[in-house]
Parts: C-alpha cells; sequence; structure tokens
C-alpha cells in the first residue's frame, strides 16, 4: 500500500511512499539538481524554437514545458483514492497562450498504482492546439539497497526497437534528421553519462508500452504504462547528477531544428475543436525491496 501526496502548485506528485516500509519512490526536488518532483506539461512539451510562437500572425512567448506546472489548480473533486484538479485559462495565460480551456488532472490509487490522468477541454470559439505529458521522477535506491547506478537498468515492453529522436546541443531542440532505430529490445544499462547528450527520447506511436526501472539485486521496481503516448522521454540532469531518473509520457514534443515557429505547423501537437475533449494518461506502479 502507498501513501500519496500532491500540491495543489502544478497538480504535481510531491511524494510516495511505502505505507509500512516509508520507502520513498519519488525525487524530493533538491534544489541544487533538480527542483521538480513530478510536473505537468502543458500547453507545450519540451522547448519552443527561440522559446516563441506564433498564431494568426500574432507572437507569444512560453518557456520550455509551458505554464501549468506553475499555476495553482483548485480541487475538483476529493476522496479517499482519488483527487481530481482543474486549472482554467486567464488573462494572464493568454498573453502566453491565446485559447480558452480546462484542464483537469486526475489521480487514482488502487494498491500499488498510480493512475494520472489529463483531460482537455476546448473553451474556445475555434481550434486549439496544444501539447501535453507527464515528468515524473523517481529515487534511484542506490543507497537503500547498497548497491551502485550501474546496478539498476531499463526495460521495455513490447521488446521491440524503437526510433529515438536525439537533442540538439546547440539550441536543446530536436535533431530530426538524424534520427536513428534504437536497440529498446535489450535492457538499457544506468549511468551518469547516458544523459550526456540530454534525454533519450524514442517514438512510441500511440501503442502501449511498458517502461521498467528494475535491478537484479532486489525485488524493487517501478513500472510506467504509457497508455497510447507518441511519445516518451527519459532523462536525468546532466552533468549535475544524483540517484534519481525521470520516465516522462508525452502527447507532444519539442519543436523540431527547422521549425517555422508556427502553432499551427508544429510537429506532434493535438488538435481540437471548439467543445470536444481529450484525454490521455498513464500508470505507474511501485514495488519495494520488501515486496510490500
Amino acid at each position: 500500500m502507498l501513501e500519496v501526496t500532491i500540491s495543489s502548485m502544478g497538480a504535481e506528485i510531491q511524494s510516495v511512499k511505502g505505507r509500512h516500509t516509508g520507502h520513498e519512490y519519488m525525487w524530493q526536488a533538491d534544489p541544487e539538481i533538480w527542483d521538480r518532483h513530478a510536473p505537468v506539461l502543458f500547453p507545450i512539451v519540451g522547448r519552443l524554437k527561440n522559446d516563441e510562437y506564433t498564431y494568426n500572425g500574432k507572437t507569444y512567448h512560453l518557456p520550455q514545458h509551458g505554464f501549468a506546472r506553475n499555476e495553482e489548480f483548485t480541487v475538483e473533486k476529493q476522496s479517499e483514492e482519488s483527487i481530481t484538479f482543474l486549472l482554467k485559462d486567464t488573462e494572464e495565460s493568454r498573453k502566453m497562450y491565446p485559447f480558452e480551456f480546462e484542464l483537469r488532472v486526475n489521480y487514482n490509487l488502487m494498491n500499488n498504482l498510480l493512475e494520472e490522468n489529463f483531460t482537455v477541454t476546448n473553451k474556445t470559439d475555434g481550434e486549439m492546439i496544444f501539447g501535453i505529458g507527464g515528468h515524473p521522477g523517481f529515487n534511484v535506491p542506490v543507497k537503500n539497497l547498497g548497491l551502485e547506478k550501474k546496478d539498476f537498468y531499463f526495460t521495455t515492453q513490447p521488446s521491440v526497437s524503437r526510433i529515438q529522436i536525439p537533442i540538439s546541443k546547440q539550441n536543446g531542440l530536436l535533431d530530426w534528421d538524424n534520427r536513428s532505430l534504437a536497440p529498446t529490445d535489450s535492457l538499457i544499462a544506468l549511468s551518469d553519462d547516458l544523459f550526456k547528450n540530454d534525454a533519450l527520447i524514442y517514438q512510441l506511436k500511440g501503442h502501449d508500452n511498458k517502461i521498467s526501472l528494475r535491478t537484479e539485486d532486489s525485488h524493487f521496481h517501478i513500472n510506467v504504462w504509457t497508455r497510447n503516448a507518441p511519445f516518451v522521454g527519459i532523462w536525468s540532469q546532466y552533468p549535475k547528477t544524483a540517484d534519481y531518473i525521470c520516465i516522462e509520457p508525452w502527447w507532444g514534443i519539442a519543436d523540431r531544428s527547422d521549425s517555422n515557429g508556427k502553432l499551427e505547423d508544429k510537429f506532434g501537437m493535438n488538435h481540437l475543436d471548439k467543445g470536444e475533449k481529450f484525454e490521455a494518461g498513464f500508470s505507474i506502479t511501485f514495488h519495494g525491496q520488501d515486496d510490500e
């Protein structure tokens, strides 16, 4: 059984602990390394070219991963094992993103499984264009288990190769022309150098995938089910390093280096007509070293 703490600021998971063991599964936001736990990414995922875009001939500025992670959500519904947060557009948000919307982030806890669900509703009189994603950071229990980072690894299901999209060191955008087939049909050993070129980004083509963080030396493992996400990012800070890792299901992605800056043409975005809803989400299961 788990005890989960979620903040209304950003509708962000703060803590997931084993109720009996007290083991903390989530990264605890060390400001010297990475000062987040599990931000919600909206209305973009990743970075825009020059941190700006144009829409209907007007230029807007948006920071990496958008603004939702820095906004106070309201609690719309809550029970012992479920909570739903709501964010609506404001006068300030429309200066960065000229759409009227409702964003709901729902969490459901069932034993050792935590669901994170997104519902985006277009309230604009016209089309709405957006990206959304999760960014949960997990502790790698190196010290608790008396292990080293190299004793942990990733596996993916289904066990197939996937297209990997590199990130340009020059501008932090997708180096689309140099994407390649990555051997994700075998385990990926964890190391600090794994992220020297930024996140590992894989195309999932919308199929259900499972990404697991594991070790042969303990029952500990974490599984992330991406549930139809078209992309996933695996990331940890570099060159600053610490014992954590992020597994990030995305329904959106950073700009390509050849982006023309027009939101209408942005790669990987979702389009909603007036009144329509977009639903997506992912699930995480947590398994402790004591098989709690």
